[in-house]
């Protein structure tokens, strides 16, 4: 059987966030065409057991976002490919968006605008931002749920395999062969990240890898810095 459009959800330790994630994409318009492809890094906890009752295609992999990404890629039977995070929500007509932005002549690559889950007018400021970057540069990040075709994801290589940025590098290399589109619809991500350490360090933070790495910092330092800033363990992610 083929799909319109694959889905695919790098996992680690989500059962938190991940039913409603789920069930918001089944309940989507026209989301019969789509499949749905959880690809797991190791999570300890009911992660897979929620994918595989929902009925999703699972899959287990290094851990990594952008390994993950890949190995869902290669499994995946869409002729469109859309790189979701767990814990963002798409609109409801996304599976018709995402087909009418890709069949537009020169459009190599896609992602939603950016909205985040609290009434904070900080983090609507964040995300206005975020939208703005993002239309003027063509630089949208992972968390607006990055979509392409198959064709035009094996013309780059798919993600590259390393430790942080592996969005940002993304898209700067499929740039390189065609237009990036940005849905004036949202996908709206969680605010976990900056409820958990505060709006303005999480902000620092990201502004700080991103530098580095515009600066030749290679990723493996820049994922060490991550870790350190935010206090936890071995894995950025």
């Amino acid at each position: 059987m083929t799909f319109d459009v694959s889905i695919i959800i790098p996992t680690l330790n989500e059962e938190q966030i991940l039913g409603n994630t789920l069930y918001r994409l089944q309940n989507a318009k026209n989301s019969k065409t789509c499949e749905l492809i959880i690809v797991d890094g190791g999570s300890s906890d009911a992660t897979l057991s929620i994918a595989q009752k929902a009925g999703c295609k699972t899959i287990s992999s290094p851990r990594g976002r952008g390994r993950q990404m890949n190995s869902g890629a290669a499994a995946a039977m869409g002729e469109v490919l859309l790189f979701l995070h767990a814990d963002t929500l798409l609109p409801d007509n996304f599976p018709g968006l995402v087909l009418n932005a890709v069949n537009q002549p020169g459009i190599a690559a896609g992602a939603f605008s950016l909205a985040i889950d609290s009434p904070s007018k900080v983090l609507a400021t964040i995300a206005c931002l975020a939208n703005l970057r993002s239309r003027r540069l063509r630089l949208p990040y992972g968390d607006q749920a990055l979509f392409t075709t198959r064709t035009m994801f094996a013309a780059i290589g798919g993600f590259p395999e390393i430790e942080i940025m592996e969005d940002f590098v993304f898209i700067e290399k499929i740039k390189k062969i065609g237009k990036i589109v940005i849905l004036p619809e949202r996908a709206t991500t969680s605010a976990r990240r900056w409820q958990n350490m505060g709006i303005i360090r999480t902000t620092l933070i990201n502004q700080l890898i991103v530098c580095g790495y515009s600066l030749g910092v290679p990723p493996a330092t820049l994922a060490g810095w991550y870790r350190r800033l935010r206090g936890i363990g071995k894995q950025p992610r």
